[in-house]
């Protein structure tokens, strides 16, 4: 996650054709767009980071105790990922090497992970040496213009941005993969405490566990079994006791 985070973060701090308050150019084709920069929050329903950080417990604190401004909360939250969502799934995917590089150019920032996610498989060897064979070619190029300088630093951004989200996003894979090992070893244990003082000793207790139990949790919540919900949260509970990273 945090691998993620410092790729989005990237938008902001690599090149100033990607920052928040400034809209990117291209003077043969297409509209300017806005970039706003987020951490990890996928479906990006908070917006970018803010501060205020009394203002944001008291709101946590209202919610709490305002079961209507809770609902209002949720219900727009729910609103905005169904927003997000099709105004994703509207987005159409180019087919070609050249294509996809405008369609990631044309990303929003809170977008990215996600993007990232759904088209994985097409950013392999074939597409970063695209773009580092066009970076190599206005790098050098003797009569560089000004379009050509914010081309470049456009693509060394978003180049880096790729890398390191495609580099997390594997990791990411990996470890739910060894998440769901570990979490079928505490469900079959007889004995949880020994069992996860010995996963403890294997660095095997770790956000990504912590993660899929969340997942399993909602997932028992929206089916209604509250048993499996209930069972799951007191393993959640004892898995936190031990969690380091």
């Amino acid at each position: 996650m945090a691998s993620l985070q410092a790729a989005s973060a990237l938008f902001r701090s690599s090149s100033p054709r990607f920052n928040s308050n400034l809209k990117r150019v291209n003077p043969t084709k297409r509209s300017s767009i806005k970039i706003q920069c987020v951490g990890w929050d996928p479906e990006g329903i908070l917006g970018p980071p803010q501060g205020g950080h009394i203002a944001k417990m008291e709101f946590k604190r209202r919610l709490d105790k305002d079961s209507e401004a809770r609902a209002a909360f949720e219900r727009q939250v729910r609103e905005e990922q169904e927003r997000r969502r099709a105004q994703r799934e509207a987005r159409v995917v180019p087919e070609t090497i050249e294509g996809l590089v405008e369609y990631f150019l044309d990303t929003e920032a809170r977008e990215i992970e996600v993007e990232i996610a759904r088209l994985r498989p097409r950013l392999d060897k074939a597409f970063f040496d695209h773009i580092q064979h066009e970076i190599a070619q206005i790098r050098f190029s003797l009569n560089k213009t000004q379009a050509m300088e914010d081309r470049l630093c456009e693509l060394e951004a978003m180049q880096k941005v790729l890398l390191e989200g495609s580099e997390a996003y594997d990791k990411l894979q990996a470890d739910m993969v060894s998440a769901k090992e570990n979490l079928m070893k505490i469900l079959q244990s007889k004995d949880r405490k020994s069992t996860l003082l010995e996963m403890v000793e294997k660095n095997e207790i770790n956000r990504s566990l912590l993660a899929l139990l969340d997942e399993n949790i909602a997932s028992a919540l929206s089916s209604n079994q509250k048993d499996v919900a209930v069972f799951m949260e007191e393993v959640r509970s004892s898995v936190v006791k031990y969690i380091t990273v």
